[in-house]
């Protein structure tokens, strides 16, 4: 758990581990990094096969208004041949995010940075047959841009991952009338308010936190590795847009560098939670 001023933030964890070979996943990958980023990167490479450790978790935001969740992971029953990882899972996730103290019908809010399949996951579960929304009694607060962007793939027969996703865990919400389609600068409540962060994808938002003069993002996945803070221009081959992404992430960290803002990623490892500062030429990141 962490405090930021009167806001209280928890993390649940839906799946960690190694994911990807940083090879596969970086297309600009140097194994050098490594060694300049040791002392303070951590176990971001698996020993046993060489990849990368990726997390995969939700952040529950308290407010005092308001439990927000943000980023809703993979989700259970969801079909993801490509992943196997997130294919037909029956996890416990609800019941992590439960010992948050965050019960699905308790959630006021589920904001997602974008909408890719493995953070719009927990958005529906499946019920007699047909995707729900998991969380009954929230408004899922989604950047229009981004909405509009994922329909038209959709519109065309997008039959990858991420139109499997937007079929089966954003479609239902809109159908059950939870949706929220926003601008991608729309503030939620004083304190609470989305920045557009384009390039991972076209409507891709970060999501701001502010509370007595304690402030904190979540950038989903500006960043989804620790390298990439001594890299910055290093996108990955998730990016819809690898140029736009590297301009959009040296912006991010340049931005909240030696601020004492605490960053929070979608994919670092526990405790997933710290502040960027500048090391020599490049960043590097301190846990909270």
């Amino acid at each position: 758990m962490i405090t930021l001023g009167d806001f209280r933030i928890d993390r649940a964890v839906e799946h960690e581990g190694p994911f990807v070979r940083p090879q596969d996943f970086f297309p600009d990958w140097d194994p050098t990094v490594l060694e300049e980023t040791h002392d303070w990167a951590g176990p971001v490479i698996d020993p046993a096969s060489g990849q990368l450790v990726l997390s995969f978790h939700a952040f529950v935001l308290r407010t005092g208004r308001h439990t927000i969740v943000v980023d809703t992971c993979f989700g259970n029953d969801k079909e993801r041949p490509l992943r196997p990882v997130g294919h037909q899972r029956k996890g416990d996730f609800l019941a992590r995010l439960a010992a948050t103290g965050a019960r699905p019908e308790e959630v006021d809010f589920v904001m997602c940075t974008h909408l890719h399949w493995d953070h719009v996951g927990w958005n529906t579960r499946r019920m007699d047959g047909r995707w729900v929304p998991t969380f009954p009694n929230a408004r899922y607060v989604i950047a229009r841009r981004e909405y509009e962007h994922m329909d038209a793939l959709h519109a065309r027969g997008d039959a990858s991952m991420h139109g499997l996703a937007f079929a089966d865990s954003v479609l239902p919400i809109v159908r059950a009338e939870r949706a929220v389609l926003v601008e991608d600068d729309h503030a939620l409540e004083d304190g609470v308010w989305l920045e557009p962060c384009p390039g991972h994808t076209p409507g891709n938002v970060v999501i701001n936190v502010r509370s007595k003069g304690a402030r904190g993002v979540f950038p989903g996945d500006v960043l989804h590795s620790p390298l990439q803070l001594a890299r910055p221009g290093w996108s990955s081959r998730a990016c819809d847009d690898p140029a736009l992404s590297s301009v959009s992430r040296r912006r991010f960290v340049e931005q909240h560098a030696d601020t004492g803002n605490l960053v929070m990623p979608a994919h670092f490892l526990a405790p997933s939670a710290g502040r960027i500062v500048r090391r020599g030429a490049g960043f590097a990141f301190v846990p909270a």
